[in-house]
């Protein structure tokens, strides 16, 4: 119909052009969380680059031993590259991809900025950016060493939602300098992708951000993780014959993730939920809270809960952790009959799932090799896809459950405590949720 949106087809395992001369890798056969990686398609032995022979043995000795080390081989040169979309054979195949046929398009976009969509890579290609000051478990590490995580998301992109990202690791932790340096870096890109950037400056950044910009700004710590819990949640609800409405939640973290999961769960229709940070519950009452908290507070916990957190776990429908530490099992155990448990600290849960098997119906956790992962690859490559498409300026809230609730609608007839969220490779994935987002950004 007319004014729809539409969207291409998005293969789980795209063919990209392969380089004779550099190694190819296909992310289909790769572990999300790379503890596990398939051998065959690593470069054999025989291609590891000589030691210099001025180097020291043991330094020579460390070098040989990262190399032989399967990650290692595995990013050698970096995990992504950029090719060409049109031809270069000749002359007149240059005069049109660049001078002085180029002139023409570059006239065509100044008198209308909005031919940039269809005539350059905008309206398929997201910035990743960072400051890698809070790089998955290993913190405040600098732009770079964030890069092969930036790299890493970018390739993500490409292989789950058909849209091409560019990383950019900036060297800076100021907030203002960083939103200016990214409003100046936007017009080259139709979405920004923020990544691992710390609390609470990332709340501050990415709410000037989608002030000063007309394109999509979406900060994947915060709304790819509360999308795909969310998901995870209301299948698991539906597996132990409730709804999400009947569920009081308890969530042990109060960073980028806590937040936005709570604010997630509160406009999907939670019956309540509290949150916990490293000093208890967070309420009203308390007079420590930062401006962000002070806001949460007055959004959730309706059942005026204060104390511990293993205090607001008794007689809980639903633990959701996103922070370090542990849980005591004698608290678990003070949860409520079929209760579930979405333990997502990463590499260590905070429940193991061992322990939350015991006393939930339903588990999560944050890791590939136990059931129901929560992995954000099953959220940003579909909504970027979808608002792209759409040519949205912004990811709404209402673009936000419509994606979560895509999500978890792809495994609906095949729900059981195993299985209430969908492999990152089920090939339903990303255009369900494209669709999903692409349909609520139209509305």
């Amino acid at each position: 119909m007319p004014g729809e949106p539409t969207i291409a087809p998005f293969p789980v395992a795209p063919s990209p052009t392969v380089i004779p001369q550099r190694k190819h890798v296909d992310a289909a056969h790769l572990d999300l969380d790379a503890r596990a990686m398939d051998t065959a398609t690593r470069e054999p032995a025989a291609q590891t680059p000589q030691i210099p022979q001025t180097a020291e043995p043991a330094e020579t000795l460390a070098a040989v031993e990262l190399a032989e080390k399967p990650v290692f081989a595995l990013h050698r040169g970096g995990k992504m590259e950029i090719a060409s979309t049109v031809p270069l054979r000749d002359r007149a195949d240059l005069s049109l991809a660049y001078t002085p046929g180029v002139a023409e398009v570059c006239t065509a976009i100044a008198a209308k900025p909005e031919l940039a969509r269809e005539y350059t890579w905008k309206s398929h290609t997201v910035a990743v950016v960072t400051d890698g000051t809070a790089v998955l478990g290993l913190g405040n590490i600098g732009p770079l060493a964030a890069l092969p995580v930036m790299e890493g998301k970018a390739v993500l992109f490409k292989q789950f939602g058909g849209i091409d990202a560019v990383p950019i690791c900036l060297d800076c932790t100021d907030t203002d300098e960083l939103v200016e340096t990214i409003v100046r870096l936007a017009p080259g890109f139709g979405g920004i992708n923020l990544e691992d950037i710390s609390a609470p400056r990332c709340f501050e950044i990415e709410r000037r951000l989608r002030e000063r910009l007309d394109i999509p700004v979406f900060h994947d710590d915060q709304h790819g993780t509360a999308i795909v819990l969310l998901a995870a949640l209301r299948n698991a609800a539906t597996v132990t014959g409730r709804t999400l409405g009947e569920l009081r939640a308890v969530i042990s973290g109060a960073g980028a993730a806590g937040v936005a999961i709570a604010k997630i769960l509160v406009e999907a229709g939670i019956g309540d939920v509290a949150v916990a940070d490293s000093r208890g519950i967070v309420h009203s009452g308390r007079t420590d809270l930062t401006p962000i908290k002070r806001e949460l507070a007055e959004l959730t916990n309706k059942a005026g809960l204060s104390g511990s957190l293993a205090e607001a776990l008794a007689g809980a429908d639903a633990f959701i952790g996103v922070s370090a530490g542990t849980v005591p099992e004698s608290a678990v155990a003070t949860m409520a009959p079929d209760c579930i448990i979405a333990a997502m600290a990463n590499p260590d849960p905070e429940i193991h799932p061992d322990v939350a098997r015991k006393y939930a119906a339903v588990v999560a956790t944050g890791r590939s090799d136990f059931p129901n992962q929560v992995n954000n690859v099953l959220a940003f490559p579909g909504v970027f896809a979808g608002a792209l498409a759409a040519g949205a300026r912004e990811i709404t809230e209402e673009m936000k459950l419509a994606a979560a609730d895509a999500l978890a609608g792809v495994v609906a007839d095949e729900l059981s405590p195993e299985c209430v969220i969908p492999s990152p490779f089920d090939p339903r994935v990303a255009p369900a949720v494209a669709m999903a987002v692409a349909a609520a950004a139209a509305v």
